[in-house]
């Protein structure tokens, strides 16, 4: 039995420069931090029959690789040459469909454990890039880079991304105070709205690809803004990250109508008007959670204003390790 996890992430800048259709015309940066809310994957061989069983928000049972429904499963097994008897389930300490890049960590938590199970574990970027290749390429999800590669790499992490695909890894040059500032300013909110990224996604991809001057420009910001909040952090100058992640939200809901609605900009405003420098909707956007910075002083007033809106605080802290194996016997 292998029990892996994969940490889930938080964005601080650049989100959306990672997808292909704007890097490969412009390079992309992305600036993650992996926190400490998983996705944990089991896989076990089974002793009675040969075939092969998903425990998700489905259940499977199938005689063969081919036969899985799932788009990120099937083509992983077939990439292992795995056919059969074998057990995967999998769970999350957050729903689906929150913008904190699930489908992401499903598969690099999947990929490590079956190459954990074939004795032949995957260095950390050749994992990583290899989850990007899955599903980027054989499932075909219109996603970019960024959720593979701080799973696998976990902490504060940047990555620079070239034209032609390749990515640097290094981690973010930040001070211990800095760090405990961000766990401190940093609220997360459950909104209690579930969304496929998909849509908003799809939409960036094409837009990009069409030249959309809009998207484009904004996306050309977004990568300016993540230099931006990456020296504010070295610097450690916290405050001026939470005036640049308000930037950073302004902008981009000017790629689509899909980013946000009345309810989310309700909220912001409500966070803005009891203090909070700036914040953002994790992920592609329209649901899940929102983020909001705020100086010591007006924190709990921020988070009284939101709670009493009827949003779910979930408390968090910053993962250092990545993917990990917690269970090999």
């Amino acid at each position: 039995m292998i029990l892996v996890r994969a940490p889930l992430r938080i964005p601080l800048g650049g989100g959306g420069t990672d997808l292909p259709s704007y890097y490969e015309k412009s390079g992309g940066f992305i600036l993650s931090a992996a926190i400490n809310k998983y996705v944990y994957l089991y896989v076990n061989r089974p002793a009675a029959d040969n075939l092969l069983r998903l425990k998700y928000s489905k259940y499977e049972q199938v005689n063969s690789a081919a036969e899985i429904q799932h788009d990120l499963v099937r083509p992983t097994l077939q990439h292992f040459g795995l056919d059969n008897n074998l057990e995967i389930v999998s769970m999350a300490d957050v729903p689906d469909g929150t913008g904190m890049g699930s489908s992401g960590r499903y598969l690099v938590a999947l990929l490590m454990a079956l190459s954990e199970l074939k004795k032949d574990r995957m260095p950390t970027q050749e994992l990583a890039e290899k989850a990007c290749d899955i599903e980027m390429n054989l499932a075909g999800h219109p996603v970019g880079k960024h959720d593979h590669y701080i799973a696998a790499f976990g902490g504060f992490t940047c990555l620079e991304i070239d034209k032609s695909g390749g990515v640097d890894v290094s981690a973010l040059d930040i001070s211990i105070s800095t760090v405990e500032s961000l766990r401190s300013n940093l609220l997360l909110f459950y909104t209690g709205i579930n969304r496929s990224s998909r849509g908003v996604l799809a939409e960036q991809k094409q837009d990009t690809e069409d030249g959309n001057k809009v998207v484009v420009d904004s996306l050309d910001f977004t990568k300016e803004l993540g230099y931006r909040i990456k020296e504010a952090l070295r610097g450690g100058d916290v405050d001026l990250f939470g005036n640049l992640l308000h930037e950073h939200w302004e902008n981009k809901k000017r790629r689509s109508g899909k980013i946000s609605n009345p309810s989310i900009d309700r909220w912001y405003e409500i966070s803005r008007e009891n203090g909070a420098l700036g914040g953002k909707v994790i992920g592609a956007g329209g649901g899940g959670f929102l983020m909001v910075y705020c100086p010591p002083p007006v924190k709990n007033k921020v988070r009284d204003s939101l709670v009493a809106e009827g949003l779910q605080e979930m408390a968090f802290d910053f993962d250092d390790e990545g993917t990990k194996v917690m269970v090999n016997f």
